[in-house]
């Protein structure tokens, strides 16, 4: 599963993905197909779990394909899968009507944020390893309503050492997973205000006095959270890396994570599309077939162009990086052309569908609110635009 990127097919002279992601790919859409969509259909519309007996069940399924936690390594009982890999599973795994924000729901499980591998021995020991052998969840807390597309600057949560211990204050907003997670991993000023240094990461347990949480109502029906900490106390032990440096420990992950993230809206609008296709291909109006109606058509051929394009960004990205490069532009490009493609792919999957697009009997429906969200998290389009130009401005196209 850790072979090249792309591989050359001497047959054709074209590149394809390597023949193991090939297969990773296929098992994926074929278990999507018919395991996991059979029992998501029974649940509610909006729902963000499934029952726990069947979530179990499809997780044991999961776990004898070797479908589990594929982000996490190797050695600490996961998948290892390089960056492409993981952005095959995301862009399959998102190919669900809770897709979005719960991939496969649930049934691959929850890799733990991969900076808990920076982790001690005994971090990795309390933490990490549960994680994929239990499947105990976890949170990543950055945002705050000072500015979340400039976290590093604008974080005011502060720690402060006393002894053994450091005393958390402040609060968090847009938290996703807080609510039932386990632990979390916490970001607060432990330096000069302002600065982009002198954050230092901490691992804050569930049930930690002074911790209070609170769902935030949004367009989605899997709630954020605010979290609130006050005199919140957490063992010396418990600081991920040196102190000062926790976005240094996490550049590479944050970067990455957005490769994933692309792949995975992209799934969601190429299913859309797959619905729309069916439709239009039986629905009958004016005479005729909608798929006979050019308006109809170049809906659909623009929107598998785009697709194609956006995919094709996101797997160099991915590729990049399993080749060690500095993908922090990469994953900017894609992010925001999977993110912003998606959204106009599914509109017009709306249109297509007309009153039907926005029923809640077609998930349609729901990937339509939840995909705009995508545009604004892991860092909205007008700040990757911002890198991007940034780094053209100073060092030219390498193109």
């Amino acid at each position: 599963m850790n072979s090249p990127a792309i591989a050359a097919s001497k047959a054709s002279g074209a590149w394809e993905l390597p023949p193991d992601l090939v297969l990773l790919r296929d098992t994926i859409r074929r278990f999507m197909r018919e395991e996991i969509r059979p029992v998501e259909d029974r649940q509610p519309h909006d729902c963000y779990a499934l029952p726990p007996d069947d979530l179990a069940r499809l997780q044991a399924q999961a776990k004898k394909l070797g479908l589990w936690c594929l982000a996490s390594p190797a050695e600490h009982g996961g998948g290892g899968l390089s960056l492409m890999g993981q952005t095959i599973v995301a862009e399959e795994a998102a190919r669900c009507r809770m897709g979005a924000y719960v991939p496969a729901c649930g049934a691959f499980g929850i890799d733990p944020p991969s900076v808990i591998w920076l982790g001690s021995a005994d971090q990795i020991a309390r933490y990490g390893k549960p994680g994929i052998s239990k499947g105990t969840k976890c949170y990543v807390a950055i945002s705050e309503a000072t500015g979340g597309a400039d976290p590093a600057r604008s974080i005011r949560t502060r720690a402060v050492r006393k002894g053994d211990r450091y005393v958390i204050n402040g609060t968090k907003m847009w938290i996703t997973a807080a609510g039932n997670a386990d632990w979390g991993l916490v970001f607060a000023r432990t330096g000069e205000a302002g600065a982009r240094g002198g954050i230092t990461c901490f691992i804050v347990d569930r049930g930690t006095p002074g911790l209070t949480t609170r769902p935030i109502p949004v367009i989605r029906s899997y709630a954020p959270y605010e979290l609130n900490f006050v005199d919140v106390e957490v063992p010396a032990e418990n600081r991920l890396g040196a102190e000062g440096e926790g976005f240094a420990i996490c550049q590479k992950w944050l970067v990455h994570a957005r490769v994933p993230y692309a792949s995975g809206v992209i799934g969601i609008a190429q299913e859309s599309l797959r619905l729309a296709i069916d439709w239009v291909n039986q629905r009958e109006t004016f005479k005729g077939k909608l798929a006979d109606k050019q308006a109809i058509q170049w809906m659909i051929a623009d929107s598998e162009i785009e697709l194609r394009a956006a995919r094709l960004l996101t797997y160099q990205a991915a590729w990049r990086g399993d080749l060690g490069h500095d993908i922090k532009i990469d994953a900017s490009i894609a992010k925001v052309t999977a993110t912003e493609t998606a959204g106009r792919v599914i509109d017009r999957c709306v249109q297509m569908f007309g009153a039907m697009g926005v029923a809640q009997e077609m998930p349609i429906e729901r990937w339509y609110r939840e995909l705009r969200i995508k545009r604004i998290g892991e860092g909205p389009s007008e700040v990757h635009r911002m890198v991007v130009a940034r780094h053209l401005l100073t060092n030219g196209s390498e193109y």
